[in-house]
């Protein structure tokens, strides 16, 4: 009786590990994104004919944020996979 307690206090001890570092790494992206979208739209107000470069620059920008988001997701799986 008392290994499958174990094994299932383990296991909510994983779930819970992973959700936390999905929830509080997806944080961080989500308010950098925001800001970036904000700030090229302002961008795009003040000088319409630069909109495709500011439009590239941001999506690399997006691409760079959401990198942390990923690292999180990589860890919860680590998380529950291995540990």
């Amino acid at each position: 009786m008392e290994k499958s307690l174990a094994d299932a206090l383990i296991i909510m001890g994983k779930a819970i590990g992973a959700g936390l570092a999905m929830g509080i790494g997806a944080i961080g992206p989500g308010i950098g994104e925001g800001n970036i979208g904000a700030h090229a739209m302002d961008a795009m107000a003040r000088q319409p004919e630069m909109v495709g470069t500011i439009t590239t620059r941001m999506l690399l920008a997006d691409a760079v944020a959401e990198s942390t988001g990923i690292y999180s997701l990589l860890i919860a799986f680590l998380i529950l996979l291995t540990l």
